[in-house]
């Protein structure tokens, strides 16, 4: 394709921004939008960040960390619901992109997206949040345990929506058991736990996707859902709830929660 090729030669509309990125979305917008071409995922109207605003008890007038928004629609509830701001922090540059589209054509005045590794910007000592939103990014990480340990040190509550490794499960599923090559054991500041290596390049290609929604590396560690509930609790956030908790989907156990320091 020559450069020309990526001129719009069609007056101003959304769908025009949306096809920016054409196949690769992941969301349905929400209402009269929804009638465009995105994704199918109701990530705009999500029933697992209205429980857990409900559980943390409103987010009204606060200071919001968000960990890989994706398409931003949980940042579009979140201030819709009142948040004063949130920060947004993607590290998937096209997902990055993406967020910047559903600012403008959502509207999104108290919001703002950062391009870059979460993990890393909660090492530079970015400050306090009133709240940490972290939905479908755990599961994704290298060193799942340290990501948890450096939430609870900016904030005293948090919601995480992720998969988590079960034996029985994973290894009776013919879509997840290849995935699955090693465990091994391992500790972070004192804590200690299992780690079960996800292969995402073994797999369809997946990293070769447009579309892939994965973490940085070609691979990541799942912890088990008994290890993800300690290791909150080990770094102070003790006040626990959970909901949503499915063993059986198709890409794996997952379940979310509410963590808060007492």
């Amino acid at each position: 394709m020559e450069i020309i090729d990526y001129y719009v030669k069609s007056a101003p509309n959304v769908q025009n921004a949306l096809d920016i990125f054409q196949g690769e979305w992941a969301s349905k917008l929400p209402g009269d939008l929804s009638l465009l071409n995105a994704g199918q995922s109701g990530l705009f109207d999500d029933a697992r960040i209205t429980w857990a605003v409900e559980q943390l008890g409103g987010v009204t007038g606060q200071t919001i960390l968000e960990l890989g928004p994706l398409e931003a629609g949980h940042t579009y509830m979140l201030e819709k619901l009142g948040a004063a701001s949130i920060t947004a922090v993607e590290a998937s540059t096209r997902a990055y992109l993406k967020c910047l589209i559903v600012k403008e054509v959502m509207g999104l005045h108290n919001s703002h997206f950062l391009c870059g590794d979460c993990v890393e910007y909660l090492r530079s000592n970015p400050g306090k949040f009133d709240t940490c939103f972290a939905s479908g990014i755990l599961y994704h990480m290298t060193n799942p345990a340290e990501l948890i340990g450096l939430i609870a040190q900016v904030s005293d509550r948090v919601f995480i929506w992720t998969h988590y490794y079960d034996e029985n499960i994973i290894r009776s599923t013919p879509y997840l058991s290849p995935r699955f090559a090693e465990k091994t054991a391992a500790e972070y500041q004192g804590f200690k736990h299992m780690l079960y290596r996800q292969e995402y390049g073994e797999y369809k290609g997946e990293v070769k996707a447009a579309g892939f929604c994965g973490g940085s590396s070609r691979f990541s560690n799942w912890m088990s859902r008994e290890d993800i509930m300690s290791c909150l609790t080990y770094f102070g956030l003790t006040d626990i709830r959970i909901n949503f908790d499915q063993p059986h989907t198709p890409h794996g156990p997952c379940f979310a929660v509410v963590a808060m320091r007492r």
